[in-house]
């Protein structure tokens, strides 16, 4: 049975869906540093100077002026800013890979067509024996072809 699993986790496609796995989480990170560190401050800039990561919701009735200070105290918050600045980055991962499955897809049509070849014979219509298409009598059956 160890030999089977070793085989398994060995075998090539796994190995590279693990890569994947690992090139996707670096890639997530970026994608979250783009989010949080280049577009929303612009954006936030432009509505007023607000803070996305610092938007909430207080629960408890305390009054709190930032995110940090209300989870300090331990005070039930609900994080619509960071909840946005999520939605933001889902949105623009599920993009990128939207566009990098239809490159590969696209790719993949490319490869698969293969240049049609002309046919270079035909079937005799009498005894069905392939010929070459200016054959004006059949070698085999000797008939006369028009």
């Amino acid at each position: 049975m160890l030999k089977e699993f070793k085989e398994f986790a060995m075998r090539g496609t796994l190995i590279d869906m693990a890569i994947g796995f690992i090139v996707g989480a670096a890639f997530s990170k970026i994608i979250t540093s783009l989010v949080n560190d280049v577009l929303m401050p612009p954006i936030g800039l432009v509505l007023n100077r607000v803070n996305f990561s610092n938007l909430f919701l207080n629960l408890s009735g305390q009054p709190y002026t930032t995110l940090a200070e209300a989870q300090a105290a331990g005070a039930p918050t609900i994080n619509y800013g960071v909840f946005l600045n999520t939605i933001i980055d889902f949105v623009i991962v599920a993009f990128v890979m939207f566009l990098l499955v239809k490159q590969i897809n696209l790719l993949r049509t490319q490869l698969d067509k293969s240049p049609a070849s002309t046919p270079k014979t035909k079937d005799c219509p009498f005894c069905y024996s392939a010929i070459p298409l200016k054959a004006e009598r059949c070698p085999f059956c000797t008939s006369e072809l028009k």
